[in-house]
């Protein structure tokens, strides 16, 4: 594991110092706007004690809310991307800025960053990468901790006045420093480069490695990709109607069930009925179906298989109460998720059990569950020890794999519609299942199993470089 690290540390160096910088520069605004504003507030609940009390009973019941659920309510209202992870991060920062400066007067802290490999990592089963990046995440934080403890030391040992003086000084180059960030956030976007967001899925990776490639092979257009964005569509879709995306992968059941929200069954010849909706009440459409059905599926350990003879979803209507069933965190929220799967087939589990999607076949593998959900495409499926149950009631919708694009961005650059086409068809659920067998266990990378697909089906020309 080490020299894998090394040698993947070695080889992708651009990469790593890509997110560190994205890392920094995300941390370092959040801390000079929490030095800011907990420094203004300190000084204010100071001089008037009487509010000091309330405004710390706020900002502590703050720093309470767990971070998940702090992103979760934020990315409604600030949307995902860079925005939100600053302003969480200000907020858990606000605490000790705000109590120490108070204490210190009156006796006297994806959006990027190395999460993205840590996350990249996990999905795709790449311990390497996962490993990585919480080293450099370790040794980030062992650096900064020593330089801002020496400079503590330093600040201490200087004067009264002179401690005024900096604090003064310091407030005016946070101000300065406050005000290049909002600059920077609110920029116009570059109306020559196209915003896509990918899910956190290994076959969503290599998906959007492919757009990045031809887009830019075949237009002038320049590519911005935000890779594994979590919460899916729950938060992709709100980021493409607010603008901030142009263009995502999707699934034809998940939009039915998830955007449309309709409670029925899916099928593709649904599919106009789909398409018209996202036209008239989203000014989006979908282009370029990739031809590859990743719909879910239900396996079971191979030894809890052969031992209560199952081969349908219907033979564990008798045994459920016996096993766990595990899923990611999302299954158990949909429509045609957990619920309305027991529902259909009267399953009643001993336990269930949320997990990361890549991990569950970890777990699975380790005996933490007993039945899991999966998708047709899985690239670990072939490489587990578990039997795959028939869907006797056919209880799972279609869900065939397209983009959705903004239908302003594909007025403005009608060439993108070459692309599309050349992406129409291409994929079957072998081909897909085998590219993410590639990165996931073979430890490929996404842009280069993406490449080398495109390059078999003729649709690279010779001349194009990286």
């Amino acid at each position: 594991m080490i020299g894998d690290m090394i040698t993947l540390l070695t080889e992708r160096r651009d990469f790593f110092l890509g997110l560190l910088w994205e890392h920094l520069q995300i941390s370092l605004a959040a801390i000079v706007i929490a030095i800011v504003v907990g420094g203004v507030v300190g000084i204010c609940i100071s001089e008037f004690e009487k509010s000091a009390k309330p405004t710390l009973a706020v900002i502590n019941f703050l720093y309470t809310i767990p971070s998940i659920s702090m992103l979760g309510f934020l990315i409604p209202f600030s949307g995902v991307g860079n925005a939100t992870a600053i302003i969480a991060l200000t907020v858990y920062a606000l605490l000790p800025m705000v109590r120490n400066t108070h204490t210190g007067i009156a006796s006297f802290i994806g959006a990027g960053g190395l999460g993205v490999a840590i996350y990249r990592g996990i999905t795709t089963n790449n311990g390497a990468m996962t490993m990585a990046g919480s080293l450099l995440i370790a040794l980030l934080a062992l650096v900064l901790d020593f330089i801002l403890g020496f400079l503590e030391k330093r600040i201490q040992r200087r004067s009264a006045k002179a401690k005024r003086t900096n604090r003064i000084l310091a407030a005016a180059i946070g101000c300065i420093c406050l005000c290049l960030i909002i600059v920077a956030l609110v920029r116009p976007q570059n109306g020559d480069t196209i915003h896509i967001a990918t899910k956190p899925m290994t076959e969503q990776y290599v998906l959007g490695e492919m757009l990045d490639i031809l887009i830019e092979q075949d237009t002038d257009l320049n590519v911005e990709l935000t890779q594994g964005v979590g919460g899916g569509t729950s938060n992709i879709q709100p980021a493409m109607e607010s603008g901030e995306f142009d263009l995502y992968p999707e699934y034809t059941g998940t939009a039915w069930n998830m955007v449309m929200k309709e409670e029925g069954l899916y099928t593709e010849d649904q599919f106009d009925l789909l398409q018209q909706y996202y036209k008239d009440e989203l000014s989006m459409e979908w282009v370029g179906m990739y031809g590859f059905n990743n719909t879910y599926g239900l396996v079971v350990r191979r030894e809890i298989a052969e031992a209560y003879d199952l081969k349908t979803y219907s033979d564990l209507k008798n045994v459920a109460d016996e096993l766990v069933f595990g899923a990611e965190y999302d299954f158990f929220e949909r429509e045609d998720g957990y619920d309305a799967l027991c529902d259909t087939y009267g399953l009643s589990f001993k336990e269930t059990m949320d997990m990361d999607i890549g991990l569950k076949y970890q777990a699975i593998d380790q005996e933490q569950i007993d039945v899991m959900v999966i998708f047709t495409t899985d690239g670990q499926l072939s490489a587990s020890d578990v039997v795959v149950l028939e869907d006797d009631l056919a209880f799972y919708p279609s869900y065939m794999c397209g983009n959705v694009i903004r239908r302003e961005v594909l007025e403005d650059h009608p060439e993108l519609k070459g692309v599309f086409e050349k992406v129409t068809g291409i994929i079957s659920d072998s081909d897909m299942a085998q590219m993410n067998y590639e990165v996931e266990n073979e430890g490929r990378e996404p842009r280069d199993v993406a490449r080398d697909f495109l390059e078999s089906r003729g649709l690279l020309e010779g001349g194009f470089q990286e």
